[in-house]
């Protein structure tokens, strides 16, 4: 059952930002997450902000410098069918395609898909979690088949977006609006680790909205792909997966982004990766270094070790995909 709150439906971006700033105030968009958040009593809600009505955060538009607009109340499902980003962008659509279920993606919003609360069972559940500011993590010595592999550090959650994998290897970056005014950042800043601050997954502050992504431009000789491995075939969050966008000239790859899903708090971007791949012909030798050095440093608990190989054959398949 919902809790009781005050439902404000501001007009503007700046109303917006003045309702949100308020305490307890909760931000509306798609709402898929957000009410079964409500009504299970992860957190409550003083006051609840709809986003819907602001035309200004959303559609899709081309950017003077050949990259793309996307507002944050676009649904991912829109993200999904978009035949620019297909093209241009083939990871993010892949992503987006992959999220949830056909009714939650026409639903959801891209801006929530990244702004979305953490699946973890223990801070779902009734358990005073580090998450929710309490001293413990009951993954660690509890049941831990879905947590994190690398960046734990006191809370072992993993990021359940499958539009931020693929946004981060793009290097695309998000417009944030607040009573300080405008920013913008890289996606991969947008997150917090666990060693930063266990209690929250995104640096926005009271009051601030984000409202758009912005895509760069095409990669000269572009290609993309997204892997996801998840227990059932649909409506399923990832056990682990990859993001990739590389730039491939005469042959050889000049620039690389390389972004694991489903292991980590945050988007689990891997350099180490990136730089074994420029320079060097994408073959099945490649793929196979590559897969290996992915999951270099991986610390798995009692029940996840299963996600090492796991994610290096979707590391590997990924990149021979694109070979």
């Amino acid at each position: 059952m919902l809790p009781s709150f005050r439902y404000v439906r501001p007009r503007t971006v700046a109303e917006a930002v003045k309702a949100l700033a308020a305490e307890g105030a909760r931000a509306h968009a798609g709402g898929t997450d957000l009410l079964g958040c409500l009504r299970d009593g992860v957190f409550d809600a003083k006051s609840v902000v709809s986003l819907s009505g602001l035309a200004d955060l959303k559609g899709i538009s081309a950017t003077k410098d050949g990259g793309l607009r996307i507002g944050a109340l676009t649904t991912l499902a829109e993200v999904a069918r978009h035949a620019g980003i297909a093209k241009g962008w083939p990871a993010l659509a892949q992503g987006a395609a992959a999220a949830a279920s056909p009714q939650l993606r026409n639903q959801g919003t891209l801006g929530g898909n990244l702004c979305q609360r953490p699946r973890c069972w223990y801070f779902r559940g009734d358990f005073d979690c580090a998450r929710k500011g309490g001293e413990i993590c009951y993954a660690v010595e509890g049941e831990n088949t879905y947590h994190a592999v690398f960046g734990g550090s006191g809370c072992y959650i993993v990021h359940p977006s499958d539009t931020a994998s693929p946004l981060v290897a793009l290097r695309a970056t998000v417009k944030v609006v607040g009573p300080k005014g405008v920013r913008t950042l890289p996606v991969e800043k947008l997150f917090v680790l666990p060693e930063v601050d266990h209690t929250r997954e995104t640096v926005l502050a009271p009051g601030e909205v984000l409202t758009e992504v912005l895509l760069p431009p095409p990669l000269e000789g572009g290609k993309g792909h997204y892997r996801k491995v998840r227990s059932r075939g649909a409506w399923d969050f990832a056990l682990g997966g990859v993001a990739l966008a590389l730039s491939v000239k005469d042959g050889k790859v000049a620039s690389a982004g390389v972004v694991l899903s489903g292991v980590a708090p945050t988007p689990w971007r891997v350099p180490e990766v990136e730089k074994l791949l420029v320079g060097k012909a994408l073959d099945a030798k490649l793929a196979a270094e590559a897969a290996e050095l992915a999951v270099k440093g991986a610390e798995p608990m009692s029940g996840n070790d299963y996600k090492v190989p796991l994610v290096k054959g979707a590391v590997e398949e990924a990149l021979l995909a694109l070979a």
